[in-house]
């Protein structure tokens, strides 16, 4: 495949556009898992929405992210538009793909957390947790 017929993401950070490559098929994998376990539990107690890899969120310092996954509360999104959500989400993922770099996915979650995010979490499916042998 041709590098130009990649399609990427676009977001917005402190003024500059940053291009995204596409996931990885683990990262990719683990991000339907992560969601579709989270829209369960979302749902069951009506609690808010959730939001896949597309979805778009304009933070309070203006900057324009898509996290890999992430869940608003009602009190916060009261109701879905067809527009960018102006808000940060209460909780939100990345999951660390091939060609991302750890330090930049801390630093993009750090502005999350700085911005209004309640909880942010790093999945790096490269490392596994191991079970202690009983």
């Amino acid at each position: 495949m041709d590098d130009r017929d990649r399609e990427c993401q676009l977001e917005l950070q402190d003024g500059a556009i940053v291009a995204t490559g596409p996931s990885d098929r683990v990262a990719s994998e683990v991000g339907v898992r992560l969601s579709s376990a989270l829209s369960v539990w979302v749902i069951a107690r009506q609690s808010g929405w959730v939001f896949d890899a597309s979805g778009g969120f304009i933070l309070p310092n203006q900057d324009l992210c898509c996290p890999d996954g992430s869940c608003v509360a009602h009190q916060r999104l009261p109701r879905l538009i067809r527009d960018f959500a102006k808000v940060a989400p209460h909780w939100m993922v990345e999951i660390k793909s091939q060609s991302d770099r750890v330090a930049k996915l801390r630093e993009k979650l750090t502005m999350h957390l700085n911005q209004g995010a309640e909880v942010a979490l790093l999945v790096d499916p490269d490392r596994r947790a191991m079970a202690p042998n009983f």
